[in-house]
């Protein structure tokens, strides 16, 4: 038996009582994890399941090609982003997305301090936090936009041009995108709310062509009708 600290992306239900755990952990990367009972009616801990919750599992070792089983599993930190309903929001597509993405993804301390470093910002109202976070994840992940002189974003080569290449990467949009990778502190920089929507839809685009197979979560419509 070993312990495990991670954050949960998402759970399905398996059988009557079971589920299924997909974590991002801080020792393995991306793991699925099997969970006995907590379905069962005594079993209190089905409220500790919400995405992106951190929490500590002790973890049974897998015998031939099952996966690892879950003995027990605790909160690591309480906090109130679930109260509230734009913070609750943004968890939710980030845990969609990150599910997605983090698939094939091994131990990576830089992502697994991402999301706890998106989650401080979260917790004290940053409610454009998530638009921030995606573009750290592409800067380390190693699909950042490369810096030059031009004015635009070109989010098919990853490079800025000149000219406009794509209606959403419009020079705000692109100026925004730069500021962005080149400051040291991001999530101190202030996106307008009217052109949010706009910015997260370049996001989508973007890392339609630099992250294989990638699909648009279905949470989107969610995060875009509250933040309208």
């Amino acid at each position: 038996m070993n312990s495990q600290k991670g954050y949960l992306l998402s759970y399905i239900k398996y059988g009557e009582n079971d589920a299924v755990l997909h974590c991002f952990t801080e020792e393995d990367g991306f793991q699925s994890y099997f969970l006995k009972g907590v379905y069962s009616k005594k079993n209190k801990k089905k409220a500790l399941l919400l995405p992106l919750n951190q929490l500590n599992f002790s973890i049974n070792s897998a015998k031939g090609n099952s996966i690892q089983s879950v003995s027990r599993f605790e909160l690591v930190r309480n906090n109130d982003m679930y109260t509230d309903i734009k913070a609750n929001t943004v968890v939710f597509f980030i845990s969609d997305l990150l599910n997605q993405i983090l698939r094939h993804e091994n131990k990576n301390p830089g992502i697994f301090l991402s999301i706890d470093e998106f989650i401080d910002e979260l917790t004290q109202n940053n409610y454009q936090s998530h638009l921030i976070f995606l573009i750290r994840i592409l800067k380390i992940q190693g699909v950042a936009p490369l810096i030059n002189e031009g004015n635009y974003l070109d989010p098919e080569t990853g490079t800025f041009s000149h000219s406009l290449t794509h209606q959403l990467f419009t020079e705000e949009i692109s100026y925004i995108w730069k500021n962005i990778l080149l400051s040291e502190s991001p999530y101190q920089i202030k996106i307008q709310p009217k052109i949010r929507k706009n910015f997260l839809d370049s996001l989508l685009v973007y890392y339609h062509y630099h992250i294989t197979d990638f699909k648009i979560p279905p949470s989107l419509e969610v995060i875009q009708q509250i933040f309208e």
